[in-house]
C-alpha cells in the first residue's frame, strides 16, 4: 500500500504531500491541474519495480539500474520530449525530488532529476526489494478495440501513444483464472455482465468479443463505448488482474458513461476496494463523486477507508487541498460550476 507521495517541483507541483488511504483515493479538479501527474507518477515508480523484480536476472534493487529504468518508465509513461521537462522551471527551480513511502518500508524510495537531465534519475533512496503484482493503469479511453496485435506493434515501432497502454493491453492478454480464485472473481463480474448483457471472451486471433447469450459473439467495436469501459474492467477482474492487494490507477472512469453505468462503476471501484486493492481515481465529474461519497457511507462499505484530493490551481503552481471526506475540501470547483449551472438555469427559466 502506498501511504505517501511527496512531490517537490514535479511538473505543475511545488511543495506537495500527499497521504493516502488504503482503500480508495479520489482526485478531483479540473482539466490541466496535474490529476493525471499524480496518476502517472505513482504508477510509474510501483510498475518499474513490479517489472524490474519479474525479469530472470533480478537480485535486490540497485541503483545502477533503477537510475535508467525509472527514468525510462516515467518518460515513456508521461511523454515528455526529455524527462528534465517533467521538473517544474517556476522561480528558477532547477531540481526535482519524488519520495514514495509505502506500507512495507523495504518498499520506500526517493528519486531526483534536474531540469537538464536527459534520461537518468538520481536514486535518492534505494528500495531492498520489488514490488511482487504489477499495478493496473485505465486511460480515459478503452482498449479493446485496439488490442489486437497493440503490443507487437508497439513494441517494434515507436508509436505515439502512452505505454499505459502498452501495460495494460499485457494484462487483458492474460489468461483468465481457473480453480479457486475463478469463484471469487465471479461474484465480482456478476453484476459488469448483467450491465453489459453478456461476458467477454478473447478469440485465439485475439480479439475481444461480448459473448450474449442465446445470440452469440458480438465484435467488441459494434459495442457502445461505454460498456468497453466495462469489459475491461470485467477482463482485468476474470483475469486476476485486479484480484488481492494490488494497485488500480484509473483516469476519468466516467468518460463516455451515464449516470447509471457511473452508479455501477462506483459500486465495483468499492468492490475492488474490499478484495485488497488500493484504487486511485481522477475525476472532474460531481456525479461520480457524489455516488462515492453516498456509497462510503452505507453499512456496506463504511469499513473501506478513503481520502479525497482537490487541485486547485495557483500562479506558482497547483495546491493541494484533502481529508477525510468531501466537506473537507474548502476549494471544490466541480460543486462550484454545478451551483453557478443552477443559478444561471434558474435565471432563464424564472
Amino acid at each position: 500500500m502506498l501511504n505517501k507521495l511527496t512531490l517537490n517541483g514535479f511538473t505543475v507541483f511545488t511543495d506537495t504531500e500527499l497521504r493516502f488511504a488504503s482503500g480508495l483515493n479520489v482526485v478531483i479538479g479540473e482539466n490541466g491541474c496535474g490529476k493525471s501527474h499524480l496518476l502517472k507518477a505513482a504508477y510509474s515508480v510501483i510498475a518499474n519495480s513490479a517489472e524490474e523484480g519479474k525479469k530472470p536476472t533480478a537480485g535486490e534493487p540497485t541503483k545502477v539500474a533503477l537510475q535508467k529504468s525509472i527514468a525510462d518508465k516515467l518518460v515513456h509513461v508521461m511523454r515528455p520530449e526529455s524527462l528534465g521537462r517533467l521538473a517544474n522551471r517556476i522561480q528558477g527551480r532547477k531540481r526535482c525530488e519524488l519520495s514514495f513511502q509505502f506500507n512495507d518500508a523495504n518498499l520506500n524510495c526517493a528519486l531526483s532529476f534536474a531540469t537538464s537531465s536527459k534520461s537518468e534519475v538520481q536514486v535518492d533512496k534505494l528500495p531492498k526489494k520489488w514490488h511482487e503484482k504489477a499495478p493496473v493503469f485505465l486511460p480515459t479511453r478503452e482498449l479493446l478495440t485496439i488490442f489486437p496485435n497493440f503490443i507487437s506493434v508497439y513494441e517494434n515501432h515507436y508509436l505515439e501513444f502512452e505505454e499505459t497502454y502498452r501495460d495494460t493491453c499485457l494484462l487483458l492478454g492474460a489468461l483468465a483464472l481457473r480453480g479457486p480464485r475463478e469463484k471469487q472473481a465471479a461474484e465480482l463480474l456478476k453484476p459488469l455482465e448483467e450491465a453489459m448483457g453478456g461476458k467477454v471472451v478473447l478469440d485465439k486471433n485475439g480479439r475481444f468479443y461480448l459473448q450474449l447469450p442465446g445470440k452469440g459473439n458480438m465484435e467488441m467495436p459494434l459495442v457502445a463505448e461505454g460498456l468497453r469501459k466495462l469489459a475491461m474492467i470485467a477482463r482485468l477482474i476474470s483475469t486476476g488482474s485486479l484480484l488481492d492487494k494490488g494497485y488500480l490507477f484509473w483516469d476519468e472512469p466516467e468518460t463516455n458513461l451515464n449516470p447509471k453505468l457511473i452508479k455501477l462503476v462506483a459500486r465495483v471501484i468499492y468492490h475492488l476496494c474490499q478484495q485488497g486493492i488500493q484504487v486511485f481515481i481522477a475525476t472532474h465529474s460531481l456525479f461520480l463523486l457524489r455516488e462515492l461519497e453516498v456509497l462510503s457511507q452505507s453499512s456496506e462499505f463504511k469499513k473501506i477507508k478513503h481520502r479525497f484530493f482537490a487541485l486547485r490551481p495557483e500562479p506558482n503552481g497547483v495546491e493541494v487541498e484533502q481529508g477525510d471526506r468531501v466537506d473537507d475540501l474548502n476549494t471544490l470547483v466541480l460543486l462550484d460550476e454545478e451551483l453557478s449551472q443552477s443559478d444561471r438555469f434558474m435565471e432563464v427559466n424564472p
